[in-house]
């Protein structure tokens, strides 16, 4: 049986891409992790906003 490697997972950090365009003060970022093996292109996820009090796509930043 092979060893697991622990480089497949790493830390990503969304942030909110409606946030830009309001021109309100303050940004919108969660940070969470993801398998670069499965999904090597960049995440993007629905969450909520809590400066625009709504859900919003967040999507990952480098």
């Amino acid at each position: 049986m092979a060893k697991k490697s622990k480089d497949a997972r790493v830390q990503v950090i969304l942030e909110c891409t409606e946030h830009k365009e309001s021109g309100m003060p303050g940004t919108s970022r969660y940070i969470t992790t993801k398998n670069k093996k499965n999904s090597p292109e960049r995440l993007e996820l629905k969450k909520f906003n809590p400066i625009l009090k709504r859900m919003t796509v967040h999507k990952e930043i480098k």
